[in-house]
């Protein structure tokens, strides 16, 4: 068994690039020796900035062989009085064998010519050789790049590749770049090149000579160690940020870490800012002392260890004084403006082209606020006074200075000023929850008052993009509608808030007064609940529910999102019973036939007991009579399990209904009467679910 070492090297690549790239390098280098019959071992991938790995251990050297039997034209196309015809031998020349190969194989469509062909026995190499140029050029980048007069695109100049099969070299090219067993190490640690013998040989160079720390892992596990000691050693704790420490392990090869100090004063300035000055813009991570505030130190990542370890440390101190005396500068300004400066300055900032500034948007916001805080209220008093408080200020913070200078904190920043110029702590907290939730897996607000201002925000952005016919595409979302729509449906969800989704849509719309819109706006309403129902939807699936049962309950109203959940769990546990089946398609009939008649002639509300004959449906109508109201008072408390749970009381009376009474009778007074019973029936269940959807 063999080793093989895949090395493509390159100018440095931006750190968010690295994890798709090793994803990327080990399924498709899986995929192609599976496809090619090439057994292997394990397979190791491995980035830093400026070279992505590949290690493949105990591979064959020869890939599998197997028979195959090929098929060729019919007997009678092949043969002319016995004799070989054009067809016959342009079948076999095109499969490499000789007339005499050829054998008749019968089908069940009749005789054939066929030759048997033996697939495989290529060499490791030689694979390999073809695989390697495929994989590179096939990876995908967010941005690719070409350079000279080559029309290889890449994400960023190749310099090298090393391709090694134990101690010979795969040849191939990539664009102007061929294999060889050359490799260069870190830019100052050993720069190289160094030429590898041998496959296995290879992260011993690297390491030794190349002063090149290969495996990410290895990387993250030095700087956090090495990380905790030195902030120990200052009787603190590292802020780890994982997305952070992610990007940090992408972008050095030689990880050194350095403690670094700055002014105290400079901890006057709200931790927020001081971190994200760290973070966003110098890559270093926050101390924090056993009280859980910020010490006056930060954490970095050499990329080289330098002769002199405090000049290094020095620079990097230097740099980040900077920063920090622009964030104390606009902090200080900041205090002494207020509130009712900055709403007068946000009339002068648009929203979006069409839709106003942002002034006339925390207008709205205040009103929507107020309407949503009364939808939901809990017997709180204040909080619809919070809550238009908070769509009022929400937008403030936009024409601070300090978000000017760090964009990242809005909301946060309105936060920290409403707390410092005493606003109530509802709304404070409000104003920092505003964007959450910001993503998919990112948390929702954690105060009502804040997931009430979420949710008008973002209604607000969908029913003024809508009323623009700015509706998303498969390929386009310029405005993050989706996300939108997705935030919204995870705080109704969260807060279990049973606002009727359209009525909010049809309230933020109306906030915007008169204006030309390009859709009708009971048009542009109709778009946007389709469009929030297929977000729904589409949320609903990607948390592992069945999609029939989630079409099922969703086609009966989307409009109140915790119902449409207490639904759809009431009817997958429904699903569980043994009865399940045999229920529903009672149901399923007693539905159709309502359905469909209902169409066609007026069905009363409620049946005359006095027309009814038979045996069966009395005792069909003395059912219904004790479980309509039980089915009603559930229906009422959304014991949704209860009202499914009644399907088995009433199913052999149904069924008995069914195989005894003639419902289409002649009489129509007798016919509608029976339809009534159904339609009665028929109407309690269709609140939960859209039966006839469900496969039975």
């Amino acid at each position: 068994m063999s080793t093989f070492v895949l090395e493509i090297g390159s100018e440095e690549l931006p750190s968010r690039f690295l994890p798709l790239e090793r994803a990327e390098l080990q399924e498709r280098f899986a995929q192609a020796l599976d496809e090619n019959m090439l057994a292997h071992g394990g397979i190791r991938v491995f980035t830093t900035p400026r070279r992505a790995v590949v290690i493949i251990d105990n591979l064959a050297a020869v890939q599998s062989e197997k028979e195959e039997i090929v098929s060729g034209p019919p007997i009678r196309v092949a043969y002319t009085d016995g004799k070989p015809t054009k067809a016959l031998e342009g079948f076999a020349r095109t499969q490499g064998v000789a007339l005499s190969d050829v054998f008749t194989l019968k089908t069940d469509k009749g005789q054939y010519v066929a030759v048997k062909k033996t697939l495989g026995g290529l060499t490791a190499g030689e694979l390999l050789a073809t695989i390697c140029p495929t994989v590179i050029m096939a990876l995908p980048f967010a941005k690719r790049m070409r350079w000279g007069a080559y029309s290889l695109a890449y994400a960023r100049p190749l310099h090298w590749l090393l391709a090694l099969l134990d101690g010979e070299v795969v040849p191939f090219s990539v664009g102007p770049v061929a294999s060889g067993r050359k490799t260069y190490g870190h830019r100052v640690h050993g720069r190289g090149p160094f030429v590898v013998d041998d496959a296995t040989a290879y992260s011993s160079i690297l390491s030794e000579k190349c002063g090149v720390m290969l495996d990410q892992a290895e990387r993250r596990a030095v700087i956090v160690r090495e990380g905790d000691k030195l902030a120990a050693a200052v009787r603190g704790k590292i802020i780890w940020n994982e997305p952070l420490l992610e990007e940090v392990e992408g972008l050095v090869e030689h990880p050194l870490p350095l403690l670094g100090i700055f002014d105290s004063s400079y901890l006057e300035v709200p931790q927020e800012v001081l971190l994200t000055s760290m973070e966003s813009h110098q890559k270093s991570f926050g101390v924090i002392g056993d009280d859980g505030k910020l010490k006056p130190y930060f954490l970095t990542v050499s990329n080289i260890t330098p002769d002199d370890i405090e000049v290094v440390r020095h620079g990097w101190e230097r740099v980040l004084h900077a920063r920090l005396e622009d964030a104390r500068f606009f902090w200080r300004a900041d205090l002494h403006e207020e509130f009712n400066t900055w709403l007068k300055k946000l009339d002068s900032v648009i929203f979006i082209g069409g839709l106003g500034t942002m002034g006339d948007k925390t207008r709205r916001l205040e009103q929507l606020c107020r309407w949503l805080a009364e939808q939901c209220n809990h017997g709180d008093s204040d909080l619809a006074v919070d809550a238009a408080r908070a769509g009022r200020l929400s937008k403030a913070d936009l024409v601070t200075g300090l978000v000017g200078e760090f964009d990242t904190l809005q909301g946060v920043m309105g936060g920290i000023y409403a707390e410092h110029k005493n606003e109530p702590q509802t709304v404070s907290a409000a104003l920092k929850e505003q964007y959450l939730p910001a993503g998919p897996d990112t948390p929702v607000p954690s105060t009502l008052v804040g997931a009430i201002l979420s949710i008008a925000d973002k209604a607000d952005t969908l029913v003024g993009c809508f009323g623009l016919d700015r509706i998303p595409t498969g390929a386009a979302d310029p405005n993050g509608l989706r996300r939108c729509a997705l935030g919204i449906i995870r705080i109704l969800t969260e807060f279990k808030l049973s606002v009727d989704v359209r009525a909010l849509f049809a309230r933020a719309l109306e906030l915007y007064g008169k204006r030309e819109w390009k859709l009708d706006t009971e048009v542009a309403l109709d778009k946007l609940t389709e469009f929030f129902a297929g977000r729904l939807n589409h949320h609903l699936q990607a948390d592992g529910h069945n999609v029939l049962s989630v079409d099922a309950v969703l086609r009966v109203g989307v409009n109140d999102v915790p119902d449409a959940l207490m639904r759809l769990a009431a009817l997958e546990d429904f699903q569980k019973s043994e009865d399940y089946a045999t229920s529903v398609q009672t149901l399923k009939r007693v539905s159709n036939i309502s359905q469909k008649q209902a169409k066609k002639e007026a069905i009363p509300e409620q049946w005359d007991t006095a027309l009814l004959a038979e045996t069966a449906e009395k005792k069909f109508s003395d059912v219904l009579g004790a479980l309509l109201p039980e089915l009603d008072r559930d229906l009422t408390a959304r014991k949704y399990a209860g009202v499914l749970a009644a399907l088995k009381k009433v199913r052999p009376e149904v069924d008995a209904f069914f195989d005894n009474v003639m419902v289409m009778c002649e009489d129509p007074n007798v016919r509608r009467n029976r339809l009534a019973m159904l339609c009665s029936l028929a109407a309690r269940f269709s609140v939960l679910a859209d039966f006839s959807v469900l496969q039975i």
